[in-house]
């Protein structure tokens, strides 16, 4: 299984990216995949994801009408599209999957069963 992230880089404030996460080992209809990250100092968060089966989508609040996730089930590959961003937003994104059993812990790292290797947004002027 090999999640490999792509897209991170430096943006000015309002600017926006695109993250890819590309899959292998696994079709990504059997798990939730989405998006944690982590700024220094500070624990890694959850940022969006998308639901096994039903592809439900879930965003954080602070991250909620600015970011998009969407699902290529022909690549095997998620992507986030990050507009709108701001400085808050400088951090390492992480690529994740796994099984969710209750929605209410997604936006914890606990049921990650498979990270990808991060990659870094940075959004200064």
């Amino acid at each position: 299984v090999q999640l490999q992230a792509s897209g991170g880089g430096l943006v000015q404030p309002g600017g926006s990216l695109r993250l890819s996460c590309e899959v292998s080992g696994f079709t990504l209809s059997y798990y939730t995949i989405g998006w944690f990250r982590q700024a220094p100092g500070k624990e890694r968060e959850g940022v969006s994801f998308i639901s096994s089966r039903a592809g439900t989508e879930y965003y954080a609040d602070s991250v909620k009408g600015r970011f998009t996730a969407s699902r290529d089930a022909a690549k095997n590959s998620v992507s986030l599209q990050m507009n709108n961003l701001k400085t808050e937003d400088t951090a390492v994104y992480y690529c994740a999957a796994g099984i969710v059993y209750h929605s209410s812990d997604i936006y914890s790292p606990g049921w990650v069963d498979y990270w990808g290797q991060g990659t870094q947004v940075t959004v200064s002027s």
